[in-house]
C-alpha cells in the first residue's frame, strides 16, 4: 500500500464512462477520503493535492467478480484436497487469494459458497483493515439436496463428511431449507446461494437435472426475501433454470443448458445470467493432471461447450449479464481472462466491461455506491496502459488499483 493523503487527483488520459458506454479524455478524479468529490476535465486541484498521474493510462471503475469462492482454490491433487486439508488449511491461503484477487483489478466479489465461515472471517477482516482484499458479500453454505451437489457422493458412506451436522448447507424439504436459510443468515450472509441443480465438479451424476422441487426452492427464495437477502441459483439443467426463475431467484450462476423458454423468463423477470465461459479451458487443460475422476472431466466437456453456445444465445436476446468467473475453480488472480471469451461469444468489449461494473453493481445493489467513476460514489477506480475497447485482454494486465481511495497497487509510479 502507498503512502495515503487525504485529497488525491487522478489525471486520466482516457476514462471509460460505463454508465453512457463512452470513452472520456483528459479528465480529472478528486478523491476525498474514500469517495469521489468531483470529476471533469476543468477541474481545480487543490494546491495540497496528491497527484496520481495515468495520463497515459485507460482508467476504469474497479472491477466485479459475482462468483468467487475465495476460500479455496484446487491444490495438485483431488483427493487430498478432500480428505487430507482441513479448513485451517484453506483459511490460511484464504487472505493470499483475496490480495490476488484485488491486485487483478477486482475491488468487490460476490463469494457464493465457502466452508466453516471462512468467507464471513475473510470479509470481516478486510472491512476492517486487517488484510487486503476486495470488498466481499458472502453467502456462507450454499444450499443443496442431499446427494446434490453440495454433498459429499460416491465414496464410503462411513465416512463423516460434517461432524457437526448442523454446520452445513445440506437440506431436504421445505421446513429444512427455511432453517438452513436462518442459519445462513445469522452466522452472516449477505446472499444466500442454492444448487437447482446437479454440478460439474462433484462426483453426483446429474449436471442437467433439477435437485429441489419447486416448492423447495421458492420457499427458499421466500425465507430469503423475507430477512432482506437476494438469492443466486447454480443452475446448469434447463428445466432447474426455469424453476429457480420462477421461484424468485435474482441470478442464474452457470446457466449451461439454458433454452429459448428460460432466456424469455430471465428476460420477463430481469434475471441476470452469471456464466462462468472461461474457466473450461483451465479445467479441461489441467484437472486430469491433479486426478479428478474422469466422469467429472466428462461432464466438463459436456458442459462447457454447450455453455458457452447457450450464452451467446442469452446475450443476443438480450438477458442481463453480470461478470463472473467462479475464481477458484481456476487460481485467483486470473479473473480478467473471462473478458476474452465474453467479447468471443457476444458481448461488444464495452457491454463486457459493463458486466463487471455497472450491472454487476445493480445486481448486488451496489449501484448507488459503486460501479462507476461518478461524483459521491466510492473510490474504486482501475488502470491498464492501453484502452480495453480496442483490445479487451489487457484487462489481464491491471496496473493501477484504487479502492475506498486507497492505493493498493501502482506500477505507473507517482
Amino acid at each position: 500500500m502507498f503512502g495515503q493523503s487525504k485529497i488525491k487527483a487522478i489525471k486520466a488520459g482516457r476514462l471509460i464512462d460505463v454508465v453512457n458506454g463512452i470513452v472520456l479524455t483528459n479528465q480529472i478524479i478528486l478523491v476525498d477520503s474514500t469517495k469521489i468529490i468531483e470529476i471533469g476535465s476543468a477541474v481545480t486541484i487543490p494546491e495540497d493535492a496528491e497527484i496520481i498521474d495515468l495520463s497515459n493510462a485507460t482508467v476504469l471503475p474497479g472491477l466485479m467478480d459475482c462468483h468467487t469462492h475465495l476460500s479455496w482454490q484446487p491444490g495438485d491433487n483431488y483427493y487430498e484436497d478432500l480428505f487430507r486439508k482441513t479448513p485451517i488449511d484453506y483459511a490460511v491461503l484464504a487472505p493470499v487469494y483475496a490480495k490476488k484477487t484485488l491486485e487483478a483489478g477486482f475491488t468487490m466479489v460476490r463469494d457464493v459458497g465457502s466452508t466453516q465461515l471462512i468467507d464471513v472471517s475473510l470479509r470481516n477482516a478486510i472491512n476492517a483493515g486487517k488484510i487486503t482484499g476486495p470488498r466481499m458479500l458472502v453467502s456462507t453454505f450454499a444450499l443443496g439436496s442431499t446427494g446434490g451437489h453440495t454433498d459429499l457422493v460416491g465414496f464410503n458412506p462411513d465416512i463423516d463428511w460434517k461432524g457437526n451436522k448442523d454446520f452445513t448447507g445440506v437440506a431436504d424439504g421445505v421446513d429444512e431449507i427455511r432453517k438452513r436459510v436462518r442459519n445462513n443468515i445469522k452466522w452472516g450472509a449477505d446472499w444466500i446461494k442454492f444448487m437447482a441443480s446437479g454440478g460439474v465438479l462433484s462426483e453426483e451424476e446429474t449436471p442437467g437435472l433439477p435437485q429441489y422441487s419447486f416448492e423447495e426452492m421458492k420457499a427458499l427464495c421466500d425465507e430469503a426475501h423475507l430477512w432482506g437477502r437476494k438469492v443466486c441459483a447454480h443452475a446448469h439443467g434447463t428445466e432447474a433454470i426455469k424453476l429457480a426463475i420462477k421461484a424468485g431467484v435474482s441470478s442464474i450462476e452457470h446457466g449451461s443448458l439454458i433454452d429459448d423458454e428460460g432466456i424469455q423468463l430471465m428476460k420477463q423477470k430481469g434475471v441476470y445470467l452469471v456464466a462462468d465461459i472461461y474457466n473450461d479451458d483451465y479445467i479441461l487443460a489441467e484437472y486430469t493432471k491433479k486426478g479428478y475422476p474422469e466422469k467429472i472431466i466428462n461432464k466438463e466437456r459436456m458442459i462447457g461447450k454447450l455453455q458457452r453456445e447457450n450464452f451467446q444465445k442469452a446475450v443476443n436476446a438480450g438477458v442481463k449479464i453480470a461478470y463472473g468467473t467462479d475464481a477458484g475453480v481456476y487460481p485467483h488472480g486470473w479473473n480478467g481472462k473471462q473478458f476474452f471469451y465474453m467479447v468471443k461469444y457476444g458481448l461488444t468489449p464495452m457491454q463486457a466491461i459493463q458486466s463487471a461494473t455497472i450491472n454487476a453493481a445493480d445486481l448486488i445493489d451496489w449501484k448507488e455506491k459503486t460501479g462507476s467513476i461518478s461524483k459521491g460514489k466510492l473510490a474504486d477506480i482501475i488502470a491498464v496502459d492501453s484502452n480495453p475497447l480496442d483490445d479487451v485482454t489487457i484487462l489481464e494486465h491491471v496496473k493501477f488499483v484504487m479502492k475506498d481511495g486507497t492505493v493498493y497497487k501502482n506500477e505507473f509510479g507517482k
